[in-house]
């Protein structure tokens, strides 16, 4: 069975976004900080070992609809074209036409499994949704949990981990790997 794996960038306080968002600032004010880490070198070399191992991408609807202008019909895995599964209460009026997505109204299960479907061998990503990451994990569905750790805090924001479930989530730490705009921290998820 595919691994599922959470990966998102984060603040060192913890947010996924900082405050103060508008469509023109999807991530707040001075929240595309936590993206700078993708633009460095050592950022492209992890961005691209990640995406030859992923088979099927699960995010929200807003951050469908904040990311579709740079993403475009590729996707957040661009050339490489990985499925994107988006879950959603309303499939939007249009999308790419030869788009990689598809839209998932019926829950997180169903979300995932059809990530799984369109993953074949490779691994499937929730990104992008603080909301949809605590789904995951309250349901005790998430692998592994993969956090860019940004060496910024933003104060006030989306936080990543405001509830998540009734009890304790254990983790074993897999990896770090430090560079220049982040440190990359890999968790399995203890059943």
């Amino acid at each position: 069975m595919n691994t599922l794996t959470l990966d998102i960038s984060i603040s060192l306080d913890g947010y996924i976004a900082a405050a103060g968002r508008t469509p023109e600032e999807p991530l707040g004010r001075g929240g595309e900080r936590l993206h700078d880490w993708i633009r460095t070198e050592s950022g492209g070399d992890l961005l691209t070992e990640a995406v030859a191992g992923l088979g099927a991408v699960i995010t929200g609807r807003r951050t469908y609809d904040d990311s579709l202008p740079g993403w475009g019909a590729d996707g957040p895995s661009g050339p490489a074209r990985r499925p994107v599964v988006v879950l959603t209460h309303e499939v939007p009026a249009e999308s790419p036409e030869t788009g990689v997505y598809s839209f998932v109204t019926s829950g997180i299960e169903d979300a995932l499994a059809q990530a799984r479907d369109a993953a074949g061998d490779g691994a499937v990503c929730v990104m992008g949704g603080a909301d949809i990451a605590r789904q995951y994990i309250a349901a005790g569905l998430v692998d592994e949990i993969s956090l860019h750790v940004v060496p910024v805090l933003f104060g006030d924001g989306t936080p990543l981990f405001d509830r998540t479930g009734d009890g304790h989530v254990e983790l074993e730490p897999v990896s770090a790997v430090h560079t220049e705009a982040a440190t990359h921290v890999l968790y399995r998820v203890l059943r």
